[in-house]
């Protein structure tokens, strides 16, 4: 898969891909579905994604909570692993969000793009104001030489339709499997590892320790985990268990991710590690004293491997 963040760099080769519109964040199914009918809507083409960054929301509600499920890294590998051949990533800036909606059909899909048919949802509002919608773009693709696929809404059931909004839900109340339901995947937490106190070293489990940049924060706690070291010496699949949360045994206030790797020794730092988040095993405690504390970690490491062995 390649990558542009602007228009020019847009290879020959790739113009006229049949193209999905979104933010996928997460990718979850319905993001899954929407590529699957981008793909058949235009089988000989290359499949493309049109996405934004910064998120829109994080743009014109810069005071909320982090919500967003993945960055922008973390969704570029979930693309490419589904098969997408360009990744088109336009700045979310003043002088995108003045662009008329007839202004984004011309210059950005037609003229920038070349796009050969355009997927979208059929709440997608676009251009200036928000002024347009399905109706719009396909009357201006039908002028412009591009088609238009509303994509269908997927669901599950038991669950109904598939959302970032329920993922989220889900992850807070510490579901990481239905949210991996509706995800299609595991949840993933990806970044590099940073240098931490290293106490987890001193007790026995040394751990690879992430920061939580603005993502949304599933519930603090203990997990059995998947891991992935996507690059270096040490680049593979591993097993775990990983704390979620602010450390209250040692008084800690920034929220971050330490992972210890199942029969794994080796440096890891500055590694890109993605974790994936099986179980929820137990909420954050504080102990009496560090015996118990250690013991605690010795029961979650027994629980992660049974639970992992049966996946």
């Amino acid at each position: 898969m390649r990558t542009a963040r602007q228009l020019s760099e847009i290879s020959p080769d790739l113009r006229g891909a049949s193209l999905a519109i979104g933010n996928f964040d997460g990718v979850h199914l319905g993001h899954q579905a929407v590529l699957r009918q981008a793909r058949a809507a235009a089988p000989d083409a290359p499949l493309g994604v049109l996405t934004f960054e910064p998120h829109p929301r994080e743009v014109f509600q810069p005071a909320a909570p982090p919500f967003r499920l993945m960055n922008a890294v973390a969704r570029a590998h979930r693309l490419a692993k589904l098969g997408v051949d360009l990744l088109v990533e336009l700045p979310f800036d003043e002088a995108f969000r003045s662009l008329t909606d007839e202004a984004f059909c011309r210059t950005v899909l037609a003229e920038g793009i070349g796009a050969a048919n355009v997927t979208v949802g059929a709440d997608f509002r676009y251009g200036k104001g928000r002024a347009g919608d399905v109706q719009t773009l396909a009357r201006d693709g039908t002028s412009l030489g591009f088609g238009v696929t509303v994509a269908e809404i997927e669901s599950l059931p038991g669950v109904g339709e598939i959302s970032s909004t329920a993922i989220r839900e889900a992850l807070t109340e510490g579901r990481p499997r239905e949210a991996a339901a509706m995800l299609g995947h595991w949840h993933r937490i990806e970044g590099p590892v940073i240098h931490g106190a290293k106490r987890g070293r001193e007790l026995g489990y040394p751990t690879a320790n992430m920061g939580l940049p603005r993502l949304h924060r599933p519930a603090f706690g203990v997990y059995a985990v998947l891991v992935e070291v996507l690059g270096g010496p040490h680049k593979g699949q591993h097993q775990g268990v990983a704390s979620l949360g602010i450390r209250p045994m040692f008084e800690g206030d920034a929220p971050n991710l330490e992972t210890y790797l199942f029969d794994f020794s080796g440096d890891l730092y500055d590694a890109h590690l993605s974790i994936g988040l099986v179980e929820f095993l137990r909420p954050e405690a504080k102990f009496d004293g560090l015996p118990a504390l250690i013991e605690q970690m010795k029961r979650d490491e027994a629980k992660a491997r049974t639970i992992l062995a049966a996946l």
